[in-house]
């Protein structure tokens, strides 16, 4: 698996836009974008833009990520 962020600054805080990490397999095929936000995911698989991209919270990705089921 290949992760890399599409724009870089240093040092920042995330704001509404967020950071967009590039995801692909170790093939090298574009999977889709992980767009991080101050509050929330939102997966854009494949060439799917950001507004029709699925969301998830930082709290349910945290409380999902914690359970123990």
């Amino acid at each position: 698996m290949k992760v890399s962020i599409k724009s870089f600054d240093v040092a920042m805080e995330l704001k509404n836009n967020g950071v967009e990490l590039e995801i692909r397999d170790n093939s090298g095929n574009f999977l889709g974008d992980l767009i991080i936000t101050k509050s929330k995911l939102i997966w854009c698989k494949g060439r799917q833009s950001r507004q029709n991209g699925k969301e998830i919270s930082i709290k349910k990705f945290i409380a999902e990520m914690e359970n123990d089921n």
